[in-house]
């Protein structure tokens, strides 16, 4: 691993001990920064440490004593850090510091948009253009909303603590979707799966600190079965293999098995949420033994079942379209083209498929050729720039 990637796994767990530690949370960024500036000195000299998320916490947390020193804090506090001892009263057990302070970010006091934005940040280390592409808005909308945040925070003195049990609930859609939204950039951009599997870890935690609550399994079982297909979303060149071109059978089938029996049981309450309902979308897939076999008819569905986004609107027209047929599909496509998805790729990919599908070449090769200027990955750009070429050859 590149320092900066030992760097971004280990961030999130420097910052949320300091803010456990210290409850200053710009302190604990950046004395978070001033560790990792120390690392790029001192490791290429003396080599990166054995335990190099120890390090960086244990020089973060000296920063901060320092710090306290120089603003004379009072010597009780100062103890406290220099013995990393921190226990707030009348909190649940949350087992994990990253986790604990993802409930004390979602405060119900912040905007659902800024809790999630906001724990990214903090916790996940993604900067402010990776949480605005995540949110479909641009890098200074973002910016100035996270800026708001963290002033609202101050100026309302919004506790860094974990919630009594009973108030654990009302945090609990926010935590989800910082889980779900950390998953999703590691598996989008491969050079940062770590973050896709410390959002299962963490999943997984949440399931044990709520067994009672069924969209916690329910996002777990959806990570699970998209992770199942990791091995298989890239090329050996790094090109994105589409779910028809996969490799079926190098699927990790007990991830499979393990997220349909989760599925089953939390289906079994009968209190569908979004997440149950998207990985049932995902199971749907993960049954096909062939992309022939996919139930895209029960898929649409069960996208009529969502909250109808921008984004859902548009899965549920691409899958409307495998079911119904390429016209169908590129006719519900395209009266979405004046919302808000401008500027998103997959609504010119989208279009650009269907186009391709009905043989409509010309209109189909300026379609890819608007989706891979939007395209944000790589992976994504190469694939997009390799269907532009097949359609181009075939004109």
């Amino acid at each position: 691993m590149t320092y900066a990637e030992v760097f971004r796994a280990e961030w999130g767990q420097v910052v949320a001990t300091l803010i456990r530690m210290t409850g200053d949370w710009e302190l604990a960024e950046e004395c978070a920064q001033e560790a990792c500036a120390a690392a790029l000195e001192r490791w290429p000299r003396d080599g990166v440490p054995d335990k190099p998320g120890a390090w960086l916490t244990t020089t973060a947390r000296n920063r901060a004593i320092d710090w306290l020193r120089r603003e004379a804090v009072g010597a009780t506090k100062l103890q406290e850090v220099a013995a990393m001892t921190y226990e707030p009263s009348e909190t649940y057990d949350v087992p994990d510091d990253r986790l604990r302070l993802m409930f004390t970010c979602c405060h119900p006091a912040l905007a659902m948009e800024a809790r999630v934005a906001l724990t990214l940040r903090t916790l996940a280390g993604l900067s402010t253009a990776e949480i605005a592409r995540a949110f479909l808005v641009g890098e200074t909308t973002m910016s100035k909303r996270l800026t708001r945040a963290k002033q609202k925070i101050q100026h309302a003195g919004i506790p860094y603590r974990v919630p009594p049990a009973h108030l654990l609930p009302e945090r609990t859609p926010a935590v989800l979707a910082v889980l779900y939204l950390l998953f999703n950039e590691g598996y989008s951009d491969v050079a940062r799966s770590t973050l896709s599997q410390e959002g299962i870890r963490l999943a997984r935690l949440l399931v044990q600190l709520m067994p009672e609550e069924p969209e916690a399994a329910g996002l777990l079982a959806l990570m699970l079965f998209h992770d199942s297909r990791r091995q298989t979303r890239l090329s050996p060149d790094g090109v994105l293999v589409t779910l028809d071109e996969q490799d079926r059978t190098r699927w990790d089938g007990e991830l499979i098995t393990e997220a349909e029996e989760l599925l089953d049981l939390t289906l079994q309450r009968r209190t569908p949420g979004p997440y149950q309902v998207q990985a049932a979308i995902a199971a749907c897939h993960a049954i096909a033994r062939t992309a022939a076999d996919t139930d895209w008819p029960q898929i649409a569905g069960l996208y009529g079942q969502l909250p109808q986004t921008p984004v859902v609107a548009l899965n549920r027209a691409v899958a409307i379209g495998m079911a119904d047929g390429p016209a169908v599909g590129l006719a519900l496509v395209e009266q979405l083209a004046a919302g808000s998805l401008v500027g998103y790729h997959l609504l010119p990919a989208a279009r650009a498929d269907f186009l391709r599908r009905l043989d409509r070449r010309t209109e189909a090769v300026a379609a890819y050729k608007e989706a891979v200027e939007l395209a944000a990955t790589n992976a994504d750009r190469e694939y997009l720039q390799k269907r532009l070429a097949e359609v181009s050859v075939r004109r």
